[in-house]
């Protein structure tokens, strides 16, 4: 196969996200107009005629760089080859479930789909993992992959939807395109205790507090609304966000595969250096920079004032209690 296709899986791609997600993977946004892209499609068995149906609406749109489409429900054939996998696919928490629960049930996915990336990608594999609790799902994933001699350092988890949804009501506050709006890094877990950095972000090229002027909305009510937007999005549309965390997976899988110098939100496992005093190997949002396909850097130098360090330790903490309910997994 040419070196101009990418190799792509997805998990859960019959669910609404994969369905808003395959179309424009397909149509090239993530990878450019000039790379073909090959989908590998994994759903549960009884999805499979679903899946089938989002197949042909594919063959249907005639995309010039979708080179073909594998449709199945082995994992091990669903990872053949992959460039990239997506992992969309997750059990949702529902009403009475504990979150350590939770953890647990997708532990047991997520070890077996990182040992299953480990066994039968492509050696330059990338990992994004969009499932919830998804910052802990890419420890679980990473951990089991890494038995196998993939490194840790491949795996993503998604926090780019919180990015822009905090563009989003900075650039409303300030009365300014989106597009004028930079460096917001979201920091932490993708839960309601993640921190969206506001004192570091810039609008028009000034500093974000400055143009906004109001202390009290970005320490109150900017930070709640980022924090609880996808619980907001369930109760207006009865559905969780699903059009715009696909739009999500494609800023983050386009900045890590093609470097263009500017910051993105993204969780990776903490390095060794401790940095931002982050306990190594949480998966955490950073700031990132993509130094070369596929390889990313934390932006370093960043100073966090008090307020902004005790929103970093709880979301830290939040993070090590969910390692600490699945660490049989970790073992």
């Amino acid at each position: 196969m040419p070196a101009s296709t990418i190799r792509v899986a997805v998990t859960g791609a019959a669910g609404q996200i994969g369905y808003a997600l395959l179309f424009r993977l397909a149509s090239g946004q993530a990878f450019g107009p000039d790379t073909k892209v090959l989908l590998r499609l994994l759903e549960l068995e009884p999805a499979l005629p679903a899946l089938e149906g989002v197949r042909m609406e594919l063959d249907d749109c005639a995309f010039p760089l979708l080179e073909g489409v594998v449709a199945t429900s082995d994992t091990n054939e669903a990872f053949q080859g992959a460039n990239w996998a997506l992992l969309v696919g997750a059990v949702p928490r529902r009403e009475g479930m504990e979150r350590k629960d939770l953890l647990s049930i997708n532990g047991g996915i997520f070890t077996g789909q990182g040992e299953a990336i480990a066994r039968n990608a492509a050696d330059d594999c990338r990992v994004l993992v969009v499932g919830n609790p998804c910052n802990t799902n890419a420890l679980i994933g990473s951990t089991a992959a890494a038995r196998h001699g993939m490194p840790k350092d491949r795996w993503f988890a998604m926090t780019m939807l919180d990015e822009n949804r905090g563009r989003s009501q900075l650039a409303e506050k300030a009365g300014v395109a989106v597009t004028d709006v930079r460096d917001l890094a979201i920091w932490g877990n993708h839960s309601s205790t993640q921190f969206p950095d506001a004192w570091h972000a810039s609008i028009g090229g000034r500093p974000a507090p400055e143009v906004i002027g109001d202390e009290e909305w970005l320490r109150g009510e900017f930070i709640s609304s980022v924090q609880q937007r996808g619980a907001t999005i369930i109760k207006a549309r009865g559905q969780s966000s699903a059009a715009s965390a696909a739009n999500a997976v494609i800023d983050t899988v386009r900045n890590v595969a093609r470097p263009s110098g500017e910051t993105f939100s993204s969780a990776i496992p903490a390095p060794t250096d401790g940095a931002y005093d982050v306990p190594e190997g949480l998966v955490f949002g950073y700031p990132l920079r993509t130094s070369a396909p596929g390889t990313v850097e934390i932006v370093q130098g960043i100073e966090h004032g008090d307020f902004a360090r005790s929103k970093i330790v709880a979301t830290t903490d939040e993070l090590l209690e969910e390692r600490a309910a699945i660490e049989d997994l970790l073992a």
